[in-house]
C-alpha cells in the first residue's frame, strides 16, 4: 500500500526539506538567446503521445521509447553526490528501467534527474520510472528538473502523469525551469525551487495566422486546456494569463513570492487536501490532529539549518512518543515510521526481466 504522505520519510528528518535558498535578485524580464532554442512555449506540431495504459505497464511489454530530448539519470539518494548525477538512462524498456530503479529498494528513494526539453519521451520517462517505483514500493520519488521548456501539450500530459504518480519536484540552484517546464511544476506533490523559473508566450509550430485575431484564435483552445490543467493541479490560472503577456523572445522570471502565490512552490494545495482526507478516513481525526501538532513542534524544535540529519531524526524520535506515535492503528503513517521498518522493504516479485 502506498504511503499516504509520500515525503514523510524525506521531510521529517532530512536537511533536504529545509526551505530552499532564496533566488538571487534578477531582472524581471530578460532577453533570450538569439539562437531560438528557448523562443516561446511551443504548441501544435506532432500530437503528444497518449499515456501508456495501465494494463500495458503491468504487462512489461512496453512500446519502444528512447530518451532523445535530453539526458536522464537515476540514483537512490535524495542528494546527488558531487560530480555524479547517477546512472544514465537511455532505453526506456522494462528491463533497463527496472535494472536502475531496483537498487533503490534499499534507500526507499528514487531520484530521477532530467536535463533537456519537455517532449513525449519525457512523459514516458516519468511514467515508467514511477511504475517500477510503485511496483517495488519505493515511496519517495524525486524529479530534478533542468529544462528550458518544450511543447505545452506534452508538458500537460507529463504533468498529469506526475500528478498521478507522486513526485517531489526540485529545481536546484544550478538549474532552470522555463517556458512549458513551469506547467510541470504545477503537478508535483511538493516543489523545492532554488533555480530560476520563467514564463513567456506560446507560439504555434504550424501557424498560418496573418493577423493578431488569427494568432489568438489558434491559441485559444490550448490556452483553455492550460487553464483547466492549472486549476485541477491547484495552481493559479493567472499563470496562463501572465504567460500570454510576455513576448516569446523574452522571459518573465518569477520571484519567490510569486512562485508561492501561484501555487508553484512548496506543498501542492490540492494534494495536501487529498492526503488529509485519505488520512482522516483511514486513521481518524484524532490521529491527524496529533500528527499536525507533532509536525509543528518538530519543525520548530528539531529542524534547524545547522543540525545534521541524524540529529534531526534523533530529536524527532524522542519527541514523537509525547504525541502517541508510532500509532497502533496506523504505524506506517506515523511520523518517522521509516525508522521502525528499516530493512523490511520488499523485493521485486514481478518476474519481468
Amino acid at each position: 500500500m502506498f504511503k499516504p504522505v509520500i515525503l514523510a520519510a524525506l521531510c521529517l528528518g532530512m536537511a533536504a526539506c529545509r526551505p530552499a535558498a532564496p533566488v538571487q535578485p534578477v531582472d524581471t524580464i530578460v532577453d533570450l538567446p538569439s539562437n531560438g532554442d528557448q523562443a516561446g512555449a511551443l504548441s501544435g506540431g506532432p500530437p503528444p503521445a497518449a499515456p501508456v495504459k495501465a494494463a500495458t505497464l503491468e504487462s512489461g511489454n512496453w512500446p519502444v521509447v528512447e530518451v532523445s530530448s535530453g539526458e536522464a539519470f537515476v540514483s537512490c539518494a535524495a542528494e546527488p553526490e558531487e560530480g555524479d548525477p547517477g546512472h544514465a538512462l537511455h532505453d526506456l524498456s522494462y528491463a533497463s528501467v527496472s535494472t536502475l530503479v531496483r537498487p533503490c529498494i534499499k534507500t526507499g528513494i528514487v531520484r530521477l534527474r532530467y536535463q533537456g526539453k519537455i517532449a513525449t519521451d519525457f512523459t514516458a520517462l516519468v511514467e515508467r520510472v514511477a511504475h517500477i517505483a510503485e511496483r517495488l514500493r519505493i515511496e519517495t520519488r524525486i524529479l530534478d528538473l533542468d529544462s528550458s521548456g518544450g511543447h505545452v501539450e506534452d508538458a500537460m500530459k507529463a504533468g498529469d502523469a506526475i500528478g498521478a504518480t507522486r513526485w517531489l519536484l526540485w529545481v536546484r540552484e544550478d538549474a532552470i525551469c522555463h517556458s512549458a517546464c513551469v506547467l510541470i511544476l504545477a503537478a508535483g506533490d511538493d516543489r523545492r525551487i532554488a533555480g530560476k523559473v520563467g514564463i513567456h508566450r506560446m507560439i504555434r509550430v504550424d501557424s498560418i495566422a496573418n493577423t493578431r485575431a488569427e494568432v489568438s484564435q489558434e491559441l485559444r483552445e490550448v490556452y483553455a486546456q492550460m487553464k483547466d490543467y492549472l486549476e485541477r493541479n491547484g495552481a493559479a490560472v493567472a499563470v496562463a494569463d501572465l504567460m500570454m503577456t510576455v513576448p516569446n523572445r523574452k522571459l518573465r522570471l518569477l520571484a519567490r513570492n510569486e512562485l508561492e502565490e501561484y501555487g508553484l512552490d512548496g506543498a501542492n494545495a490540492v494534494q495536501d487536501d487529498l492526503e488529509r482526507i485519505r488520512l482522516t478516513r483511514k486513521c481518524g481525526e484524532d490521529f491527524v490532529g496529533r500528527k499536525d501538532e507533532f509536525t509543528r513542534v518538530f519543525e520548530r524544535e528539531c529542524v534547524r539549518p545547522d543540525t545534521a540529519p541524524e540529529q534531526v531524526d534523533a530529536c524527532g524520535l524522542a519527541l514523537r512518543a509525547d504525541y502517541g506515535f508510532p500509532d497502533g492503528k496506523c504505524p506506517i503513517e506515523s511520523p518517522l515510521s521509516q525508522h521502525d521498518n528499516a530493512g523490511t522493504r520488499p523485493s521485486d516479485q514481478s518476474g519481468h526481466e
